[in-house]
């Protein structure tokens, strides 16, 4: 099926859902706590966005600086956590719960990884992973030749 297929049924689908859901809660709970959720959801998202977002952007520069390969996957994270952003600002419940799902490093770092394999084979390199080597070591390059003796 087609992209247009699946992003036709997404924004078709989605706010019937989050419609749906968010009258059951406030016959629940009542309107004004439901909004008050809302809200509050909202706003702590923003924080949780503004503050990951920047420390992405801290994390390529550091990359980059250090010389520590490509930042593809830095790049695709920041992408995740602006998505995330999105999500959290449009209100309702499902929204906001797949943008916090997107906050967390290891379920971000998760999906960047199924986007990279199953659009270009490729998974994330060991420089782009959580564990990376102190800051001020530096490695040491032997330039020299070679010869194969079999």
């Amino acid at each position: 099926m087609s992209t247009f297929y699946w992003l036709f049924l997404f924004f078709l689908l989605t706010p019937v859902a989050e419609i749906y859901f968010l009258i059951k809660v406030g016959g629940t709970i009542g309107v004004w706590p439901t909004v008050i959720l809302v809200v509050l959801t909202a706003l702590i998202g923003a924080y949780f966005v503004k503050q990951q977002g920047v420390s992405i952007l801290f994390r390529i520069r550091d990359n980059l600086t250090l010389d520590e390969g490509e930042p593809l996957t830095d790049v695709l994270e920041g992408i995740v956590i602006v998505v995330a952003g999105a999500l959290l600002l449009t209100p309702g419940f499902i929204t906001d719960t797949v943008g916090f799902i997107c906050l967390v490093p290891s379920w971000r770092r998760l999906i960047v990884s199924g986007f990279l394999s199953s659009h270009w084979g490729v998974l994330p390199t060991a420089s782009s992973s959580v564990y990376r080597s102190a800051r001020g070591s530096s490695g040491s390059v032997i330039e020299g030749n070679f010869r194969r003796e079999d």
